[in-house]
């Protein structure tokens, strides 16, 4: 099952990455004939994204790999990888639209507003299907990839509507005004994935209710009288690894840990933990992890 999501996602971010890369290639030629520096202006952004989904998908690949010595958890963290490069290179691009965009402010320049519209209607279409195809992706980083995909849709429909007002009337400082405005909503949303990424990364908790609810869990279960090392943290943002102390209320025989690892195994079956490692320690038992710092 995982495998077949794996693949998906790897696939995905292959057809974006093909799609992205032909269509910056038509935007370079046509910001040249329509002489249009908001199109220029986005054909570099979108050779930047190309950057960010090809080394994405080499990274989702390589996550595809089975556990090696090297790497006993497997390939997944490389996922994670990936979409904090792609956050950094977003937010690095949105910034430069916005150093382009803010100077325009006070020189707007008038483009081919016709060339415009013609290249904004296929920008809408080509990005528009590749973020579609993306939005099926749960990994963090297809959902980093799919703000860059989104941000070149709202910056598509942007360039699309100053087409047909230019065509009306003369306001080229639309256009900057324009840019600057979704910059920031993406730049907004990026930071707040690129934060949350950070935080996996540097292994914190993935979901507080779902730690909470695991340590209430194990806890119910009989002959079970205290937990500790219980630690909960995340390979991609959907594979999850949990180890535990569980401390029993008396010495048992072999039959009932079996049994006991049993009912364990069953209260943690719904949780679909990648990785899951429980260590039983009898009441007068000596914990060799005492000594470290655990909540």
């Amino acid at each position: 099952m995982h495998d077949h999501h794996h693949h998906s996602a790897s696939e995905r971010i292959g057809w974006a990455f093909a799609l992205n890369f032909a269509f910056t290639i038509v935007e370079f030629v046509g910001g040249y004939l329509t002489n249009s520096t908001a199109i220029m202006a986005d054909a570099v952004h979108d050779l930047g994204d190309c950057l960010a989904i090809g080394s994405a998908w080499v990274l989702s690949k390589i996550s595809d790999k089975e556990a090696s010595h090297h790497y006993s958890y497997g390939y997944r963290r490389f996922s994670l990888l990936g979409a904090l490069i792609n956050g950094v290179v977003l937010v690095l691009g949105a910034v430069w639209i916005l150093s382009e965009a803010i100077p325009r402010l006070a020189h707007p320049e008038m483009p081919n507003a016709t060339g415009m519209l013609g290249l904004a209607i296929l920008g809408v279409a080509v990005n528009g299907y590749a973020a579609y195809k993306l939005s099926h992706g749960k990994t963090l980083n297809e959902r980093m990839l799919n703000w860059h995909l989104l941000e070149d849709v709202l910056g598509w429909v942007a360039i699309l509507v100053l087409s047909l007002v230019l065509m009306v009337v003369e306001l080229p400082i639309l256009d900057p005004l324009l840019s600057i405005g979704f910059t920031l909503f993406i730049l907004f949303n990026v930071v707040k994935t690129l934060i949350e990424t950070l935080r996996l990364f540097l292994q914190a908790t993935p979901d507080r209710e779902l730690r909470s609810q695991i340590q209430d869990e194990l806890l119910a279960i009989d002959h079970v009288s205290d937990i500790h090392h219980l630690h909960l943290w995340s390979l991609d943002g959907e594979h999850h690894v949990l180890t535990a102390h569980l401390i029993l209320n008396q010495h048992y025989a072999q039959p009932e840990l079996v049994s006991l690892k049993a009912a364990i195994a069953a209260a943690m079956a719904r949780y679909e933990l990648s990785h899951t490692t429980i260590e039983l320690e009898f009441p007068d038992e000596f914990c060799r992890d005492a000594s470290k710092h655990s909540h």
